[in-house]
């Protein structure tokens, strides 16, 4: 299935068939959308973990510096107000933030949340380091994040390797680390999820 089309069957589905794209939003949507967050600098993983074997399903980085973003490499969410750029997802607010994960997190996947908070000046060189890196081919979203961290003064020790568990497994041993867990109920099919996040809709989840 191709990525980024709308209407995507299935959360394995969309997990499994995420290819390398060259989607680029024009500077006027970018700069349009742009989303300058209240809270700290921070530098967050966010692990797609399966439900009940605990396999990894997907890996992003979320950014919050000058402005916050979402490194999605190789990922399948879309949201027509949301521009994107190989992978870089713009205008992340709090509600486009708990769209992302609320599109994620099924009764079969649950979503890790782990933040690192650093200064403004790391963040946006991770921001940096996203945009130039380019669109993640299928399957390796983990090897793309870990590339883009390893650059980051704090993260150059990420290893490197295709599998999010040992990427979250790594990134839990720095210091200060803030985790939450998401968990929804939904079935797992995330083709109504996308209909209602296009109505400006959420659904409700458990965060832990």
């Amino acid at each position: 299935m191709k990525r980024r089309v709308f209407l995507a069957a299935s959360l394995p589905v969309a997990l499994s068939a995420c290819g390398a794209d060259n989607i680029w939003a024009s500077d006027e949507q970018v700069r349009a959308a742009r989303y300058v967050s209240p809270e700290p600098p921070s530098i967050t993983l966010l692990t797609v973990i399966g439900i009940p074997r605990g396999e990894g399903g997907h890996s992003a980085l979320m950014f919050n510096g000058s402005q916050r973003v979402i490194y999605d490499p190789a990922g399948s969410w879309q949201h027509p107000h949301i521009p994107e750029r190989r992978d870089v997802l713009y205008g992340i607010t709090d509600n486009f933030k708990n769209f992302y994960i609320d599109y994620h997190a099924r009764s079969t996947y649950w979503v890790a949340e782990d933040t690192v908070f650093v200064s403004r000046e790391v963040a946006d060189l991770a921001i940096r380091r996203a945009e130039a890196n380019g669109s993640g081919n299928k399957s390796f979203c983990a090897v793309e994040s870990a590339g883009v961290l390893s650059g980051v003064p704090g993260f150059e020790r990420v290893p490197r390797g295709f599998s999010p568990l040992r990427l979250r497994n790594w990134f839990l041993t720095l210091p200060n680390v803030q985790s939450k867990r998401h968990m929804d109920g939904d079935p797992a099919n995330n083709h109504d999820v996308l209909l209602r996040q296009k109505d400006g809709r959420i659904v409700g989840y458990d965060r832990r």
